[in-house]
């Protein structure tokens, strides 16, 4: 039911995005938009890039006195560092003296290089830089607005950071799953705000922010793991009849859309592997008021493809990023020269700014399925859709 587009490159003017679909009546705060532009980013690791930007998107169009209009919303977002790239990145006049002809191992570089026909790299590294999540975050600062009008809450947090993790996981807050437990997600993802590397296990933390001072004094990088939990998600959402419209795929390909990210899993996912079916599935029981009711949740909150009503639970597990001080070997495209990669200004680790990205895409992905499912041109309409489905 949405459609989103984003268009931009990592030095060039500008970023802006389109959002399709929007329902009409949909309070949008422009501070909540400011705040996730803001947390994605913070986190220890992060490049020189960061000090120089200040992520405030402009509204062009689609919201009016705080609300949407059901039009399309148009956002911009202005880089501060164009004036030092506007020679080498104007769309007609400029000049790149330094064209770029070494890839980086682990980028797009190469690939993308060969896909399109560049003999500047520049060209394929500005638009595949992980500067384009902005954009990304942007537009689920305003979707996850709209599940807030139905309660459903979305967080995150960081477990691994190279090889130190915290114990204290949102997959083990749900085993058993009780009131307690979906407490305890929020104070988790609460907890981690606070800290530098999107961690709440103090502990953990000083351990994952010494990893990554290790990597920087290396000339090297480190990559992670980061959950993130979607909270008072109806049943329902997705499908079970079409391959394309499974929730847990939509949701991994959304994931593994995202810059770095090499693996997804959904709750326990890759113990379901490990485990016997007794053990591994969550078992029915009659709760309060005879409803339906779950003392577990392994399989976070999607079966079959669709939503049961429990927390959707998602990891992603992020590679280190590919730009190194000290670069690994390459070779010179025109010359055909074996050289060290192409350095170019980058993060040491971005694995708590890839957690809030996680969660925009989690919002997209769960607010397209939500408007599918319950339908309505306005925010009252789908109010009354909602209201008049019976949950189990």
């Amino acid at each position: 039911m949405f459609k989103m587009l984003t268009a931009g490159e990592s030095h060039g003017r500008a970023l802006v995005a389109i959002l399709e679909g929007m329902p009409s009546g949909v309070p949008i705060d422009r501070e909540k938009i400011d705040l996730q532009m803001k947390r994605r980013q913070a986190g220890f690791g992060r490049g020189g890039r960061m000090k120089i930007e200040c992520d405030e998107v402009s509204i062009l169009s689609g919201i009016r006195f705080g609300k949407t209009l059901g039009s399309p919303i148009s956002i911009l977002l202005e880089n501060k560092d164009w004036p030092n790239w506007k020679e080498r990145m104007d769309p007609f006049e400029g000049n790149d003296a330094e064209p770029v002809c070494v890839p980086r191992p682990g980028h797009a570089d190469f690939a993308g290089a060969v896909k399109y026909g560049h003999q500047d790299i520049r060209n394929v590294l500005e638009r595949a830089s992980a500067r384009e999540t902005a954009m990304r975050v942007a537009l689920g600062a305003i979707l996850r607005q709209f599940l807030e009008c139905f309660d459903v809450w979305i967080g995150s947090h960081v477990i691994r950071i190279g090889s130190e993790e915290t114990r204290t996981t949102f997959v083990g807050a749900c085993d058993p799953m009780t009131e307690y437990s979906i407490a305890q997600i929020r104070s988790i993802s609460e907890k981690a705000d606070a800290s530098p590397v999107r961690c709440g296990n103090p502990e953990a933390e000083d351990k994952m922010i010494k990893t990554i001072r290790s990597a920087m004094e290396a000339g090297d990088s480190v990559g992670g793991i980061f959950e993130t939990a979607a909270l008072n998600v109806p049943p329902g959402l997705g499908s079970y009849a079409f391959w394309d419209r499974r929730m847990d795929a939509m949701i991994a390909a959304a994931f593994m859309g995202i810059p770095g990210i090499k693996a997804v899993e959904i709750g326990a996912g890759f113990q379901s592997g490990q485990t016997p079916g007794s053990e591994f599935h969550d078992a029915f029981f009659i709760g309060k008021n005879g409803a339906v009711h779950r003392r577990s949740n392994r399989a976070g909150g999607i079966e079959g493809g669709v939503t049961n009503g429990m927390p959707v639970l998602v990891r992603a597990a992020m590679k280190p990023i590919p730009t190194l001080t000290k670069p690994l070997p390459s070779v010179h495209m025109a010359g055909r020269t074996e050289v060290k990669a192409h350095q170019e200004r980058s993060d040491v680790c971005a694995v708590p700014a890839a957690a809030v990205v996680g969660e925009a895409m989690l919002a997209m992905q769960l607010a397209g399925a939500f408007h599918e499912r319950f339908g309505g041109d306005s925010l009252d309409q789908i109010k009354k859709h909602v209201n008049s489905h019976d949950q189990p």
